[in-house]
């Protein structure tokens, strides 16, 4: 049985999503629209393509997603791909990390060394630098 998609509720779910209301979608679409013909025109099956095209402008969404868009695939997508067995985490639920703390911080250890050496040779240069310009 092929499932029908229905235009308006998508435009609704998805301006919802936005958090945009009634009210201001139809302010968007201009003098013609009001909240009353927003709310019907979200009850339709299928609304007329020029129609979608300004919605979509306006909520910045492709026309594609409510002409498309089904609840129940996606919720099936949701449901095979969430497994409560792995402590409600999608795809590797316990990750391994190959790191060595000591190894880190030995690591950290030997940048701030180099740094301090750094910083010693930057300041005899200066050093050098300033004996020079007080004995001219």
């Amino acid at each position: 049985m092929e499932q029908k998609i229905h235009q308006g509720r998508n435009v609704k779910r998805f301006r919802e999503m936005l958090g945009i209301k009634q009210e201001a979608l139809a302010f968007d679409l201009g003098n013609d629209w009001n909240q009353k013909k927003i709310s019907m025109l979200e009850q339709r099956d299928i609304i007329e393509e020029d129609i979608l095209n300004q919605i979509s402008d306006k909520l910045k969404i492709p026309v594609e997603a409510f002409q498309n868009f089904d609840e129940e695939q996606a919720v099936n997508i949701i449901s095979n791909t969430f497994n409560i067995e792995k402590d409600a985490y999608i795809g590797n639920a316990k990750p391994v990390f190959n790191i060595n703390p000591l190894e880190e911080l030995k690591k950290l250890h030997e940048e701030k060394i180099a740094l301090f050496e750094r910083m010693l040779k930057e300041k005899d240069e200066m050093m050098q630098r300033l004996e020079k310009l007080i004995n001219k």
